[in-house]
């Protein structure tokens, strides 16, 4: 018998993974010298390196056609932002003319320029714009790797293998998990990180923040990695292979028994009826929804139409495109937010801002930017409301965070429904309109939003972000996000409240929603319509199946007066673990 060794990280995503470790070298700093070359070789360098821009630019569309329709939109950006820097003369054209005036490789000139750009983001005192030097040496990196033929051989099998890497970006992720790897292990990461969201989205076991996994880790060598546990376990003995591969089969029967769930209503034990919806993106998500039998559409993303061109689409395009989901979900109803896009997710040529912005986060974005730009808004509206005349279908608003911004929305929605009828066209004057409450000043007003509002979405990403004031895709501080803590959720609660006294529903869209883990305490607070990624849909409705809504409305209500109290704490973290367990 051997002696296992074991790390110990933070599983983000569900599953167990066997297979041979795939050591891979990409993100770590090439350490480059300089070198020159003769002037008749200045042509041929500068070829060479317009050569592996274009490589770079491939390698990343090829990511952005195949990240998944469930994926969240800041990791879609994450691609985009970098597709746009390639595109960018200080890492393109500057390289160019620094080989032809120095007579320096491509390799060389490039590391120059990473290094004086650096110098410039590392002066910056806000500790936002610092941080995305990362983004400069992610594509630095990328083109550097072309440049010297170490982009790990395209070729190569990774078939059933298990990245071990100091990080991935989210396009590295996607294209080897479309190469066939079986999980991945990072030293770098949090629960929140772009990387742990993506895995989720590909349903792939996933463990970050491995210190040192790339060096006590052997190529080649068998790895078990359990996506739950936050565990990665390297020369383990028989007993043990046997053990986990056990848990893979109970997996595979338990997916399979999840399928029956298909048809079946999502109510709990004491028959309370939750509505189970799905968040979409792309239309090709139609599918997963129907089959699955999702209760409806509660956040359609849009903001796909408008990444990666340089003209915003026009109304008919944004017509097409939603028609082509309201039909193909066949009286399905449909949510559709409004775009959310802002200084940290810019369309070329629609929109561009010259000057500084120190916090896109809290920036001119989503219904800030619609406002201020309504060239970009009304072809949108135009279509929403067009469309719903073909189907159920309600707008959401993202981001709102005074009334002003409702009164003005409603508004610009009257003007629209004006102009619409005056052109002769068919549209719904009664289409619902609804927030989505994500900024924290928002939900301590939420009776005021309730009062204007037809419904409310809480979308949770943002709101425990803002809350509590951490980066949620920052390692540094990605350990403080916390959807347990009592301010939190109380401003949940305040949320869930408003809906009730001014009898509107409301929702949840964010992540925690579709988390079996939270699932117990939302019901317990009174939520009774969850939005989620379609694969999710199955395990939220066996957990809520197993669930006695009754009960926890009662336990939850008795604790959340005291949720400071660190007993409270206890006794809900008790409560929510018991309720899972299956029932006698």
């Amino acid at each position: 018998m051997t002696l296992s060794c074991t790390g110990i990280g933070i599983g983000t995503s569900r599953g167990i993974a066997i297979g041979q470790a795939h050591l891979l070298q990409r993100g770590r700093r090439l350490e480059l010298m300089p070198r020159y070359i003769d002037r008749e070789e200045v042509p041929d360098e500068v070829d060479r390196f317009r050569q592996a821009v274009s490589e770079a630019r491939r390698q990343l569309r090829s990511a952005q056609k195949k990240i998944p329709a469930s994926t969240p939109s800041d990791i879609v950006a994450f691609i985009d932002t970098h597709l746009l820097m390639l595109n960018d003369a200080a890492l393109v054209e500057v390289p160019i003319n620094r080989i032809r005036e120095q007579s320096c490789s491509a390799e060389w000139a490039l590391q120059i320029q990473r290094n004086e750009l650096a110098q410039v983001f590392d002066a910056m005192e806000d500790p936002y714009l610092r941080t995305r030097k990362d983004d400069v040496d992610h594509v630095v990196n990328r083109i550097q790797q072309r440049l010297l033929q170490l982009d790990e051989n395209e070729q190569e099998e990774l078939e059933g293998k298990i990245i071990v890497a100091q990080d991935l970006t989210p396009a590295d992720a996607i294209l080897m998990r479309h190469r066939g790897i079986t999980a991945f292990i990072t030293e770098y990461g949090g629960p929140m990180s772009h990387t742990a969201i993506l895995a989720r989205s590909l349903g792939i076991p996933a463990v970050v923040g491995v210190r040192h996994a790339t060096h006590c880790l052997r190529h080649g060598e068998q790895l078990i990695v359990d996506g739950e546990q936050g565990v990665v376990l390297a020369a383990v003995d028989d007993d043990t292979l046997s053990y986990y591969r056990s848990r893979i089969e109970a997996a595979r029967l338990q997916t399979a028994e999840l399928r029956r769930l298909i048809g079946q209503p999502a109510a709990t034990r004491d028959g309370r009826t939750i509505r189970l919806m799905a968040n979409i993106e792309l239309p090709e998500d139609i599918e997963s929804t129907r089959s699955l039998g999702a209760d409806g559409v509660g956040l359609y993303r849009t903001e796909y139409l408008y990444m990666n061109r340089s003209t915003p689409p026009d109304e008919e395009e944004h017509y097409r495109a939603y028609l082509e989901v309201v039909q193909g979900l066949d009286g399905i109803p449909v949510t559709i937010r409004t775009l959310d896009l802002g200084v940290d997710k810019q369309i070329d040529g629609a929109y561009a801002r010259d000057e500084q912005v120190c916090n896109p986060a809290l920036g001119l974005r989503a219904i800030r930017l619609c406002l201020k730009e309504p060239r970009l808004f009304l072809p949108q509206l135009r279509a929403i409301l067009r469309v719903a005349a073909a189907g159920p279908v309600r707008i959401m608003i993202p981001m709102l965070s005074t009334l002003q911004e409702v009164y003005q929305l409603k508004e610009l929605i009257e003007q629209t429904k004006a102009s619409l009828a005056r052109d002769g066209l068919p549209f719904d004057p009664m289409i619902q309109i609804g927030g989505m409450i994500e900024v924290p000043a928002a939900a301590l007003s939420a009776d005021a939003f309730a009062r204007e509002l037809d419904f409310l979405s809480i979308g949770t990403n943002d709101l425990i972000q803002y809350t509590l004031a951490i980066d949620r895709i920052d390692d540094e501080v990605n350990y403080l996000y916390d959807p347990l803590h009592p301010s939190v959720l109380r401003l949940i609660q305040m949320v869930i409240d408003a809906g009730r006294r001014q009898k509107i529903p409301v929702s949840m869209c964010g992540e925690m929603a579709g988390d079996p883990h939270y699932i117990p305490l939302l019901l317990g607070m009174g939520l009774t319509e969850l939005s989620m990624q379609p694969g999710a849909l199955l395990e939220a409705k066996r957990t809520l199946r197993g669930l006695n809504a009754d009960g926890l409305i009662r336990q939850v209500g008795e604790l959340m007066p005291s949720i400071d109290d660190p007993e409270s704490t206890d006794r809900l973290s008790w409560l929510i673990r018991t309720s899972l367990e299956p029932a006698p």
